[in-house]
């Protein structure tokens, strides 16, 4: 007669080239010291064959999840590995369930990760899974004119549209990834034929017509692999922080994304800085609409803040972000 096995699952869904295969090779590292720091886990793992499976995996992960009980996280999790590209799936499947995300990163960008002050070393990484602490934050919820005929798209760190989304989307096609690297010399490469976008933004009800070099609605602080674009931004406080970079000279651009790594360049008067809970953006003409370095379809399309939309596995002894909700799993 077999025993069943009633105790919690982890989902390991893994993109084994992510880090110019550097996931593949630390798989089975992470798999034994999950294994042996985590005895009444059973271990489940996904090595995605394509981006299309990755997120079948985590989409089965989180249907076959047990739910949780007296508002408490689910019994099981989902721990995605590999780099920005996981992370926006693991999201977008935990993203409004009880199911708990645990992330390992192994990508060369890793903005989540920094966002939610979440470890970016391997070995930081496990000690977070293991530690199996959660807390909620908040996400962008997207909607629109969304490719693939989705309604709803969760995204973590940033919304672009403009300058910063094709410069974005270019990186991501770059055969060569390096993480900051690629979209510094992506971004040099697109600047020389790179025009205003004319913008019609709705912000909290209020309307507003501009010309800016890009807009970018943002829940966490980084993206482009490692750059700073909205620095007071806080995973948990209920708000979108909104980047405005008006008009300037290509010459002056080019000085300010140096900037953009540390947030420096918002102290330029071309940069205005929003707070607001819904931004609905629209452009003249429609132009693609990025989302933690994903497409995500093309304006118009509506970025509300979504308060306490997914569970987070932190570390146990340090909290990445200000706890809206906090829970251990069992």
């Amino acid at each position: 007669m077999l025993n069943r096995f009633d105790g919690p699952t982890i989902t390991l869904v893994v993109n084994p080239k992510a880090g110019r295969g550097r996931a593949g090779r630390v798989l089975p590292k992470v798999c034994s010291s999950l294994l042996a720091a985590l005895p009444d886990v059973h271990l489940r793992v996904h090595r995605a064959t394509s981006y299309d499976d990755a997120r079948l995996r985590t989409i089965q992960a989180v249907d076959a999840a047990r739910p949780g009980t007296d508002g408490e996280p689910s019994l099981d999790t989902l721990v995605v590995m590999g780099g920005d590209g996981m992370a926006h799936l693991g999201i977008n499947a935990c993203a409004s369930t009880d199911v708990p995300l645990g992330v390992i990163p192994a990508g060369t960008g890793n903005d989540f990760c920094r966002s939610a002050g979440l470890p970016v070393t391997l070995r930081g990484a496990v000690q977070t899974i293991v530690s199996r602490t959660v807390v909620s934050i908040d996400l962008n919820e997207v909607t629109g004119d969304l490719i693939d005929g989705a309604e709803r798209r969760w995204v973590g760190c940033s919304v672009c549209t403009g300058y910063e989304a094709v410069v974005s989307q270019g990186a991501s096609r770059s055969p060569i990834q390096l993480g900051g690297l690629t979209y510094g010399i992506t971004a040099l490469r697109e600047l020389a034929r790179f025009s205003p976008v004319s913008y019609e933004l709705e912000i909290d009800g209020e309307s507003r017509r501009l010309d800016a070099m890009f807009a970018t609605v943002c829940n966490g602080a980084y993206f482009g692999g490692g750059m700073k674009v909205a620095p007071h931004a806080d995973l948990t406080d209920g708000e979108l922080d909104l980047t405005i970079v008006h008009p300037v000279p290509r010459s002056l651009l080019l000085r300010l994304l140096p900037r953009m790594y540390d947030g420096s360049f918002t102290k330029h008067p071309a940069v205005e800085l929003v707070r607001a809970k819904h931004v609905r953006v629209r452009t003249h003409p429609s132009t693609i609409a990025d989302g933690d370095g994903e497409l995500l379809g093309h304006t118009p399309v509506d970025v509300r803040a979504a308060r306490g939309a997914l569970r987070l596995v932190v570390p146990a002894t340090r909290t990445p972000v200000r706890e809206v909700n906090r829970d251990r799993t069992r």
